[in-house]
C-alpha cells in the first residue's frame, strides 16, 4: 500500500519552457531552435548538457550561470519560481495530503532549487535536492536517501517522474511504484517506449489520488 508520494521537479512540477527559453535568449539562438535541440537530445537519449554543446560549442556551462548571475543578477536566469508551476501541482498535492499520503518533492537540483520551491508554499511535508545528498538519479543511493527521508519501506513509496530512465524505471529498481507523468518532451516521448509497460502512465497529476487509493 502507497503511504507516501514522491516528486521529480523539472517537467513533473515545474514547467520548463521560461527557463529554455530564457537560456535561448542568453545563447543567442532562437527560442525554438533551442527548444527544438532539448527534443532531439530527449529523442536521442542523449543529456540534456548535450543541448548546450549544440547550441554553443565549446561552452563552459558553469561558467556560464556565474557570468549571467554577475551580468543580470535580479532576473530569474536558470531558476524557476511559482509562475512556472503546472496547473494541476497544488490542487493535487493538495488532495494527496488530504486522502492521507505523505508528499514530498525530491528531484535532481540545484543548491538555490529549495528555497525556490519552499517560497511557493506548497502542501508538502518535505523537499530536497539531489545538491543536499550529494548523489544524483538515476543512482540507487538516491532512491535509498527518499526512502530514508519519508520513513516508510521502498515498497510503500510512489515515485512520481517525468523520464523512464532518470526517474521510473529506477525507482522501480528501488522497490517504489512507478509512475510517468506524460509531458515535457522526455515524457511524451518515454510514455511510448515499451518500457512504459511496467510503470502508471498517467496525464495530470490529478489523476494520482484514485491511481493510488
Amino acid at each position: 500500500m502507497v503511504r507516501a508520494v514522491v516528486f521529480d521537479v523539472g517537467e513533473t512540477l515545474v514547467d520548463e519552457t521560461r527557463i529554455f527559453s530564457r537560456w535561448a535568449g542568453r545563447l543567442g539562438v532562437p527560442a525554438g531552435t533551442f527548444l527544438g535541440l532539448i527534443g532531439a537530445c530527449a529523442a536521442t537519449d542523449r543529456p540534456l548538457e548535450d543541448a548546450f554543446e549544440l547550441a554553443r560549442p565549446g561552452l563552459d556551462l558553469p561558467a556560464e550561470i556565474a557570468r549571467w548571475a554577475v551580468d543580470d543578477p535580479d532576473d530569474l536566469r536558470e531558476n524557476f519560481d511559482a509562475d512556472d508551476l503546472y496547473d494541476d501541482v497544488r490542487p493535487a498535492l493538495a488532495a494527496l495530503r488530504d486522502a492521507g499520503f505523505a508528499v514530498v518533492v525530491a528531484g535532481n537540483q540545484p543548491p538555490q532549487a529549495r528555497a525556490a520551491l519552499e517560497a511557493m508554499d506548497l502542501p508538502v511535508d518535505s523537499i530536497r535536492t539531489s545538491d543536499e545528498w550529494g548523489v544524483e538519479k538515476p543512482d540507487p543511493r538516491f532512491f535509498a536517501a527518499v526512502a530514508e527521508l519519508t520513513g516508510v519501506p521502498p515498497s510503500d513509496i510512489a515515485y512520481v517522474g517525468d523520464r523512464l530512465d532518470n526517474d521510473v524505471l529506477p525507482a522501480a529498481d528501488a522497490g517504489m511504484r512507478p509512475v510517468l507523468v506524460r509531458r515535457g518532451p522526455w515524457g511524451y516521448l518515454h510514455a511510448t517506449r515499451p518500457a512504459a509497460g511496467r510503470v502508471d502512465v498517467v496525464d495530470s497529476l490529478l489523476e494520482l489520488p484514485g491511481l493510488l487509493a
